[in-house]
Formats: structure tokens, sequence, C-alpha cells
């Protein structure tokens, strides 16, 4: 194909669409290749996703199109459910199956000695982010001093490991069931339990299944997504509030309205629904019901953090 033939191809028109898609993404895919595709696949013009998945996990990704990307660093913030398998007596560089093997040692525990090591890393802990992740030190990623041979000293982090179970164990394999706070890093926790236990471990594979209040449930692969008509994909897309849904609600009658979507600060009784505790909220137009972005509810004040463009 010649150069004036490239330059004559018709770019394929993008379209401003507002949503939120449920991914479940596959093994060995990057979050951020799996948004590229699913972007190209709505011809979006507007897309982004809400917390990296490493290509070693799969599972619920939930991805953002158009007015839902404000609201991304909500489920950035919000707390996890993974489902992972460990295997005891090896640990890797990395900590999970893509790293070499550093350490191999025997097995000598039984089931219920790995369910009592599993109870002393409930509540808060506190983790040291691996080596292999994308943390910055002097602005450069860890990984990156990881790869070139480097160790550099890292503080340990506070993280809250709301609950933690065990789903299967045929040693050395153990598979569980994990709910954690923001930061957590699950390989750590595999190796930290393997530790505790003597033997050592790293992750074989780790599959999230819920994000906030979000689950696995509705949730597409990129096939079923692609074999879908574009009606029937924009079906599929759960509203901007979908990321929303943990925060109180309130509602705006016509004037009240106006004057939020015009960034002024209200005073709660002067609204509908007022009663409302201090923290966030999601905020709702009476007429129509639509939603018109989030605000901050405090000292009798309901003031607008971020607003929905398209509810003008």
């Amino acid at each position: 194909m010649s150069g004036s033939e490239k330059q004559a191809r018709p770019k394929i028109p993008r379209r401003a669409l507002d949503g939120v898609l449920l991914l479940d993404k596959p093994l060995g895919l990057s979050s951020n290749d799996a948004l590229i595709k699913a972007k190209r696949l709505y011809l979006a013009k507007k897309a982004g996703h809400t917390g990296t998945l490493d290509p070693l996990a799969t599972g619920l990704l939930p991805l953002c199109f158009g007015e839902a990307t404000k609201f991304s660093q909500d489920l950035l913030e919000a707390d996890k459910t993974y489902e992972a398998t460990m295997r005891l007596g090896i640990r890797t560089t990395t900590g999970d199956a893509e790293g070499e093997a550093l350490e191999t040692r025997d097995v000598t525990c039984d089931e219920a000695a790995v369910a009592q090591a599993m109870t002393r890393f409930t509540g808060e802990i506190i983790q040291v982010p691996p080596m292999y992740s994308a943390l910055k030190r002097d602005g450069k990623p860890l990984y990156e001093y990881a790869r070139a041979g480097q160790t550099v000293e890292r503080e340990g982090r506070s993280v809250t490991i709301h609950a933690l179970e065990m789903i299967a164990c045929a040693l050395p394999l153990v598979t569980f069931r994990v709910t954690c706070s923001k930061g957590t890093y699950v390989r750590t926790l595999a190796e930290d339990i393997g530790e505790a236990l003597g033997c050592g471990a790293h992750l074989t594979a780790l599959r999230r299944t819920g994000v906030g209040a979000l689950t696995l449930e509705h949730a597409l692969t990129l096939d079923e997504l692609a074999s879908l008509s574009e009606a029937e994909r924009d079906a599929r897309l759960q509203p901007v509030d979908a990321l929303l849904s943990t925060f109180p609600a309130v509602q705006l009658d016509d004037e009240a309205t106006r004057r939020f979507l015009h960034g002024q600060r209200l005073r709660l009784d002067d609204v509908a629904a007022a009663r409302v505790e201090a923290g966030r909220v999601r905020v709702y137009a009476q007429e129509g019901g639509r939603l018109l972005g989030v605000a901050k509810a405090g000292e009798g004040v309901l003031a607008p953090e971020r607003l929905i463009v398209t509810a003008q």
C-alpha cells in the first residue's frame, strides 16, 4: 500500500459514551491492553481503568467510559476481593509463578497448620511492598531496580485484611479467598504466610472477584464482548453511578440543581433529603432522577466535588 493510500484511509469516528464496563480480564493480558481492546470495540472517545491487574491475574476489571472516568479514583480506594492459589515450599524472585525459583524447602505442615497460620494475617497488618511493583523510588519504579538486580530498602505499610479464608488445600497447593484494603499485595500475603509456616510460598493464580460493591456476576470477557452487536454492547454498560453505590444519595429540586451544576455550595437545610451524615454523597436531580455528580456533606453545607457534564 502506497503512502497516499494510507493517508486516504478514513478515520473511524469515536463515540461519546458514558458508563462502566465490568470486564473479566483474561490471563496474560495487561490491564492497559485490555482497556485498549475494549475501547476499540466500543469506538469510545474516552476510557480508563480503575486500578491495574497483573498479567498473571484474571477477573474483575471495571472500565470507565466518558463521564465515568471522573469517578475511577473512588474504586481505586475501594476494598478488593480475590481468590488466590499459593504453592508452598518454593520462593520466587517475583513472589509469583512468573519469577525464577530462589529457594526450595520441604513442606512439613498440614492443613490445620496452614489454617492456623492464616489467622495471623487478618485485621490490620504491616506489609513490605515487593521489589517487583510499580511503587517509585527517586522517580523510578521498583521493578526497574529489581530487573537490574538491585534491592532497595522499603518501609512496611499498614493494610487491612478484612477476611481471609481457605477454600481448598491439596498440599503443597492452597487456595484462599481474601478481602483487603487498597494497597494490599496478595503476592506478599502468600509469601508471608509461607514464611510463617517455615517453608516459603509463591502465588500461582490470582482472580479478582470484587471491587467495592461490584462483582464478577455481570462481567463480560473480551471474546463475549466482541461477539455482541453495538447495541448489545451498549446495553451491557453499567450506569456511571455504579461506581458510587456505597455513597448516600441526595436529591435536589430544580433550583438547587441549577446552582449545584454551577459549582455553588448549598445549605443542607435548603435541599431535599438533607438529613445525611458528614461525608461524600452522590447527588441526583429530583426531575428525572439523573446523576449530577458527587459532593461532600458537612458542617451544614453540600459542597460540589465532581460534576457530570452531560447532566446539564
